[in-house]
């Protein structure tokens, strides 16, 4: 008696026991396990909806369920198998849509699989894992483009619709290349039949055109409705700029906390704002599903991390993949916390102008050139704005010329690019030639809170004479360091000092291969090489991205919000 007293109590006291685990679990994220179910599940569909069933199973649900239903099931089975393989890539990226749709899928072939011979495994199969699904429904938050989604929706709906009068056309009006000539009535027969039995041993084709059109059926159902699947699952795309009031409080915040020579850039036209509770601004594009950021996030240094997460969190309602380019070393343990991983993508060039010179035997190049230019009469003018219509006007004339020399087009995102207005309001310095012309210019760029100075375009004419850009920037530094400036900024150094060490990550020593031996698209050492006579202190830059299968889509971004809408155009005038 006592023994089986005992057993009653262990068992009570198992049962809450079981059901707790068995809660935690289902608590944990498992999106990506239900993906693959979901994937296989697709499989298991398509498997057992384009095979007949087991003959007693057959015989028993032939009394109760007519042919043309059994044979309707075999055909739902299969597009509910290939709608559910297209919805698991939807549910790795735990998309709110594809979860709702899988879930509707799965109920649906439940009752298919029962219809079409009381396959009783493969609906006991769906059933669970249509429950598994609804208690990890708080781990399926992303959304879809709203746009995108109901255009999905009118997409599915005109994708059955057009299939259908596809068929039915066809064989209404090809009714030569088949044995049967079909009436209107007979090819909307036919066409039912295709999708109901998904072959009909009377359709016999005469010629080969005849088989062809009879496959294309299929074939055109698949594309319009895996189209519509994909509509419904696009991610949250930006389709307006930022307001005039997210741009008054972006600048704010960027001329209160900017502090370093990306700081200008991020208030430029093409760029989306996302601001933190604790007062940051994150300056982002959205290029394919990755938000890409430009530099750290800007605001008070305590509220830096909390930023990232914030604009993490963003990035999962809206299915994007965060990233962050030409983020600074010393907030690579923020990202680390935030469970981001970094690359090193280049070393930016810093000039202290308390120390330089072009005086000394290793400066002697700068120097004769310096002088020569002197001689021949060239001066460098510094213009404050506004500028005055008729030096716009030339500015505009030796920037199209540079565009022109480089066989590309403007570079955005991390750069600035000719626009009147920017240009207008901006500090320029030119090299005049001895008679008076502009044969080469830089703009200034703030840094804000730190007293260095940063450039943006560098432009000059074809015909400038050699060392026209070495004069402007001696010039330029110069006139930097009498002005009191600290530092000086020459910009990013793309893919200079990567993967130079044995220990560098693989991906870091493949970059130095392509800094080595890719100078035909663009010269990253020549541009490293001219940034160099000036002596400057190299700091390394960082791309931060989330692991390392979103990487290839972070570069694409990358390259993308560079090169604009010229992306195609731009790199193919680079390769001829």
């Amino acid at each position: 008696m006592v023994n089986g007293e005992l057993r009653m109590v262990n068992a009570a006291g198992y049962r809450p026991f079981l059901h707790t685990r068995l809660m935690r679990f289902f608590a944990r994220d498992h999106s990506h396990l239900a993906a693959s179910a979901t994937a296989i599940m697709g499989v298991i569909n398509v498997l057992s909806g384009a095979t007949p069933g087991l003959a007693a199973r057959v015989r028993l649900i032939a009394a109760i369920s007519p042919l043309e239903v059994r044979r309707g099931g075999h055909l739902t089975a299969v597009l509910a198998g290939f709608a559910l393989l297209l919805l698991a890539r939807g549910l790795w990226r735990r998309k709110v849509a594809a979860w709702w749709l899988t879930l509707l899928v799965l109920s649906l072939s439940a009752v298919v699989h029962l219809v079409k011979g009381l396959d009783y495994e493969e609906a006991t199969l769906a059933l669970i894992l249509a429950g598994a699904l609804w208690l990890q429904r708080s781990h399926f938050h992303a959304l879809s483009d709203p746009p995108a989604f109901r255009q999905g929706l009118g997409v599915l709906g005109a994708a059955v619709l057009f299939t259908l009068a596809y068929g039915v056309t066809g064989f209404f009006l090809l009714d030569r290349h088949f044995h049967v000539n079909y009436s209107f009535d007979a090819a909307v027969q036919q066409t039912l039949i295709m999708f109901t039995e998904f072959y009909d041993p009377g359709l016999q084709p005469l010629t080969g055109f005849g088989r062809y059109f009879a496959w294309s059926i299929y074939a055109t159902g698949a594309l319009t409705i895996g189209y519509a699947l994909l509509m419904l699952l696009r991610p949250v795309l930006m389709r307006r700029p930022a307001s005039h009031v997210e741009r008054q409080r972006a600048t704010q915040i960027v001329e209160t906390h900017g502090h370093s020579s990306l700081a200008r850039f991020t208030l430029f036209a093409d760029k989306n704002y996302f601001f933190s509770a604790g007062g940051s601004v994150i300056a982002y594009t959205v290029k394919g599903r990755v938000a890409l950021a430009l530099g750290d996030p800007i605001g008070p240094c305590e509220d830096v991390l909390a930023a990232i997460g914030e604009f993490q969190q963003l990035c999962v309602r809206n299915d994007w993949r965060p990233a962050f380019y030409q983020t600074l070393p010393e907030t690579l343990t923020i990202y680390s916390q935030a469970g981001l991983q970094m690359l090193c993508i280049g070393h930016e060039g810093i000039v202290d102008l308390a120390t330089f010179t072009i005086s000394g035997r290793d400066n002697k190049n700068l120097r004769a050139m310096t002088n020569r230019f002197t001689r021949e009469g060239y001066t460098a003018v510094v213009h404050d704005p506004p500028l005055a219509p008729a030096l716009l006007a030339e500015l505009r004339a030796v920037s199209d010329a540079w565009l022109t020399t480089m066989h590309g087009s403007e570079q955005r995102f991390s750069l600035g690019w000719f626009e009147d207005d920017y240009v207008r309001n901006s500090r320029v310095m030119a090299i005049h030639t001895p008679d008076g012309a502009i044969s080469a210019f830089v703009n200034f760029v703030p840094e804000y809170q730190r007293n260095e100075l940063g450039l943006d375009l560098m432009r000059r004419r074809t015909e400038a004479a050699t060392g026209t850009m070495e004069f402007l920037f001696v010039a330029f530094l110069q006139w930097a360091g009498a002005q009191g400036y600290d530092t000086f900024n020459l910009g990013l150094s793309a893919l200079s000092g990567v993967g130079e060490e044995v220990d560098d990550p693989a991906i870091e020593q493949m970059l130095h291969y392509v800094y080595e031996h890719l100078n035909q698209f663009y010269n990253f050492k020549g541009l490293h090489g001219f940034k160099a006579k000036f002596r400057p202190t190299w700091s390394p830059r960082y791309l931060i991205y989330p692991n390392a299968a979103a990487l290839p889509a972070v570069l694409a971004a990358l390259v993308q919000a560079s090169a604009g809408d010229d992306l195609l155009f731009s790199y193919w005038r680079r390769l001829r």
